[in-house]
């Protein structure tokens, strides 16, 4: 039993050094994204985009109306945003209260411009509001994107409604692939103002498809630390993804530097990219999937590093099955030092991406499903106690180990015997 335990203590230190040799790859390659010697990141932009159809004069929420509760929680948000935040609100369902729908469908503006924020003139343009006419959430969205559109700050759209939208055959959930096709770093994050169950599935699906948060919301104080949250989280620093096309083939693949970057790939595809490797340098690179809409069961991500000629170096896997948001896999590649001091000669690494996902029928496929690609060159290790020098990434080095181990435990177990039937034949 000792054996055992001490075995699979061996066993989960060797996968934690892996996971913990991994994890700086991406926080350094998040850094890699903005050098030193470059310009403060750009101010973050939010825009909170409020339902005013009719359905918000229902009073469910703390026993007051569904608007009064958005109005309350704006009003606390707008105290509490960072400066360095630059905010705006859009409405849809604000001023259109007839039954032409075509016309309904266009009920969509900005009711304060995204830029610095003066929090009188935004609560005066708040408390105006009163509950409607339709719920346009594609065209929303669209206006929301536009509204955010130029530079490279952190975007974030805050939509919050209390039903699905009126409005098809736009579909939201597409309008909001479509945006996060574009690569621009669009976060959507939904609210679900007292929820059924179409309007909770068609929210999960926009926040989803851009890599956001939905929340059901019950009442006001949750609503409003909720909207504060994801303002604040706007405020975090971040790497900011550059959008980047992968190919089929090595050979027309882009030149990629470290950094942190965006594609899509369709179901059953590859895309490749390439890497400048110098002598003594560590290649580390991750790759991330994101399933923002339903597929099939069993499911996986391959990222394999490839030499100019097509021989595999390394490659690094995951599968599952049933639900979840995102799968991910890594891998290190350390090229060894030159003989020549002088040397600086890169080579050239083929990163391919790879996915075993299908989809059921009705499902789209395009666009594809998001890849978030790290990469990360360093200076290779020259310790010995580096796990990567000893081929980890092949899993030589947890094959010996678990080898040794097995010796020790048997000369062990062997002289345990040996005493147990020495002191036998003495009594």
């Amino acid at each position: 039993m000792i054996t055992r335990k001490r075995l699979a203590a061996g066993v989960c230190a060797l996968v934690a050094t892996f996971a913990t040799a991994i994890l700086p790859a991406a926080g350094t390659a998040s850094a890699a994204a903005q050098p030193d010697g470059q310009p403060a990141q750009a101010a973050p932009k939010v825009d909170l985009v409020l339902d005013v159809s009719g359905s918000m004069r229902t009073a469910d929420i703390d026993g007051k109306s569904r608007m009064a509760a958005a109005k309350q929680a704006f009003n606390e948000v707008l105290d509490s945003v960072p400066q360095e935040v630059q905010l705006g609100i859009r409405t849809l369902g604000a001023n259109y209260p007839g039954e032409d729908r075509k016309v309904g469908c266009k009920d969509t503006r900005a009711l304060y411009p995204v830029g610095p924020l003066n929090r009188t003139e935004a609560k005066t343009a708040v408390a105006t509001l009163a509950p409607t006419g339709w719920t346009p959430i594609g065209p929303a969205l669209q206006g929301a994107a536009e509204d955010l559109k130029g530079g490279d700050a952190t975007r974030r759209i805050v939509l919050i409604t209390d039903g699905e939208d009126t409005c098809q055959p736009l579909d939201p959930c597409e309008v909001a692939r479509d945006i996060a096709a574009q690569g621009i770093h669009l976060t959507i994050d939904t609210l679900g103002l007292i929820p059924d169950a179409k309007t909770r599935a068609q929210l999960t699906c926009i926040a989803e498809a851009t890599g956001g948060t939905y929340t059901s919301v019950q009442h006001t104080d949750q609503l409003s630390r909720k909207v504060k949250q994801l303002v604040d989280r706007a405020a975090d620093p971040v790497a900011v993804p550059v959008a980047t096309t992968g190919t089929a083939s090595c050979e027309s693949a882009p030149q990629l530097k470290p950094g942190l970057y965006t594609d899509r790939e369709k179901f059953a595809e590859h895309r490749s990219y390439k890497v400048d490797v110098l002598p003594g340098q560590e290649l580390r690179a991750s790759a991330s999937i994101g399933m923002d809409r339903q597929t099939n069961p069993d499911y996986g991500v391959m990222l394999r590093a490839v030499t100019a000629h097509g021989r595999e170096i390394v490659r690094g896997s995951e599968a599952g099955d049933g639900r979840t948001d995102l799968i991910s896999t890594g891998l290190r590649y350390p090229k060894a030092p030159a003989d020549d001091s002088d040397d600086k000669t890169p080579e050239t690494v083929c990163l391919q991406v790879s996915n075993s996902f299908s989809a059921g029928p009705g499902v789209k496929t395009d666009p594809g499903l998001p890849v978030e690609l790290a990469i990360d060159v360093v200076n290779g290790p020259d310790q010995a106690s580096d796990v990567a020098s000893f081929g980890l990434g092949r899993g030589w080095w947890l094959l010996g180990t678990l080898a040794l181990t097995g010796l020790v435990a048997g000369l062990v177990w062997g002289w345990i015997s040996r005493w147990r039937i020495a002191v036998w034949r003495t009594n």
